[in-house]
């Protein structure tokens, strides 16, 4: 699910407050456009082809995107919880929260910072990851400034320990 500035500051009817408030609403069913590289890293990480199956909602709120992704596990065993621990343990800008503890995008406004909950409802062989941005910071300039700190080697954190805004 993605804010209203998800889709730019481009004057639109569909996009204007009276429009989105007190809605929810699916858009791009039909192919959104950050489809096709979201399926090209993944296949480059995957080292085959895969296929997303990827409907956007839209929320009536000005920042965050809020995604919600399934998947098959291979093994039942695996505790998701400790592993999203272990991959993200050094990365400064990767929040992985408690077990049964899920996201809310109002918790990473203004700031750099992805925040990740894991779950594994009734113990199937399904994980049910949810993580949440903030598509004008963590989406853009905090990842643009991020990623120039690494290229000009700088602290990767440069500028960028601001905590979140609240309310």
């Amino acid at each position: 699910a993605s804010a209203a500035s998800g889709a730019g500051r481009g004057a639109s009817v569909n996009n204007l407050h009276t429009e989105i408030s007190d809605s929810f609403k699916a858009y791009g069913v039909e192919g959104h456009r950050h489809l096709p590289e979201m399926e090209q890293a993944l296949a480059s990480m995957a080292g085959e082809p895969v296929q997303l199956t990827f409907v956007p909602h839209l929320l009536p709120v000005i920042r965050g995107i809020h995604a919600t992704l399934y998947a098959t596990l291979l093994d039942n065993d695996v505790d998701l919880q400790a592993l999203y621990e272990r991959y993200y343990a050094d990365e400064p800008f990767v929040d992985v929260l408690p077990a049964a503890s899920y996201p809310q995008t109002r918790s990473v406004r203004g700031a750099n910072i992805c925040r990740i909950g894991v779950a594994r409802p009734q113990q199937r062989h399904k994980a049910v990851v949810m993580s949440i941005i903030d598509n004008l910071v963590k989406g853009a300039s905090g990842q643009a400034i991020q990623n120039m700190n690494l290229l000009f080697g700088l602290p990767e954190t440069c500028g960028l320990l601001t905590p979140p805004l609240l309310p």
